[in-house]
């Protein structure tokens, strides 16, 4: 029988490349927060598959991006950097048919000496199929990877495959998790990171960006979780559109918020859900230290 490994996987990459996704795919679990818009993570969130022969922590990251330059996003670069370089081997996420400069830019994060495998997301939307070889031998000449996997994060596809080749750079070692253990990250945490997704999914273009979701209060009794929180925008112009005609957009958002909760957590939750104005907090050091950004 072959030796127990353990170790740290880097998911990195540009935006919407699919990253969180293919968390939740490997994991077998919705951890990451998924929209389709770009910076939907913000955070470093480890998710933990633990097998027969190997205990994997991949660590899902912002991607890395130049559309906005306030110090939030200076911050979720850093936090892109580390993925890239405290970590046993990179899986760099690439979506299939697309490279750019985003990509190159991504990519040139991670250092020359990093295990690196390339790995080629949403193959199961390429049509025809036979594109998708010619892609392929393009990656390769980008960098040296060593190996190159398209999987389908929706469907599933591929996915042993790239766990195997995971495997083969993880370090022989004992288990640092319990093996039951699925994430680093509290239910605090995901009460949060629920609720952001739903203003992601939810509101406008350039909106989401300026709003954050902050828990104030979670309380548990018994099976039921209390949570009292607030989401901040920049503006008072944002409020409105944050609450909407006669409380319906908030009221959806704190609806569907508190029903992925519930599946989360296993149990009821009542959830009371406030916005507020604070202004410019995405260039606030001290207000980005106290939500674990800076």
């Amino acid at each position: 029988m072959s030796a127990f490994r353990s170790g740290t996987v880097g998911l990195v990459g540009r935006p919407n490349t699919g990253k969180s996704s293919l968390l939740n795919r490997l994991v077998g679990q919705k951890l990451a927060i998924v929209s389709p818009r770009e910076q939907t993570t913000r955070h470093l969130l480890t998710g933990v598959l633990t097998t027969a022969d190997c205990q994997y922590a991949f660590v899902d990251a912002p991607g890395f991006q130049t559309r906005h330059r306030n110090l939030l996003n200076r911050s979720l670069n850093r936090r892109a950097g580390e993925a890239a370089r405290d970590v046993d081997v990179v899986a760099f996420v690439l979506e299939a048919l697309h490279l750019d400069s985003a990509d190159r830019q991504a990519l040139a994060k991670v250092p020359e000496a990093m295990p690196l495998v390339a790995v080629v997301n949403k193959v199961d939307l390429v049509r025809p199929q036979a594109k998708l070889l010619p892609f392929l031998e393009r990656v390769a000449r980008e960098r040296k990877f060593d190996a190159i996997v398209p999987v389908s994060a929706s469907t599933g596809r591929n996915v042993p495959e790239l766990l195997r080749v995971l495997r083969e750079h993880l370090p022989e070692g004992a288990a640092h998790y319990p093996s039951d253990q699925l994430t680093d990250r509290d239910e605090r945490f995901f009460a949060a990171e629920l609720l952001r997704e739903k203003i992601f999914r939810l509101l406008g273009e350039e909106l989401p960006y300026r709003c954050e979701a902050v828990v104030d209060s979670f309380r548990e009794e018994g099976r039921l979780r209390r949570i009292e929180a607030t989401l901040w925008v920049e503006r008072e112009s944002h409020k409105p559109i944050v609450i909407g005609k006669q409380g319906a957009t908030l009221k959806r958002i704190s609806t569907e918020a508190r029903k992925d909760m519930e599946r989360l957590f296993g149990g009821k939750v009542f959830l009371q859900v406030w916005v507020k104005v604070r202004r410019r907090w995405t260039d606030d050091e001290r207000l980005l230290r106290q939500l674990g950004y800076a």
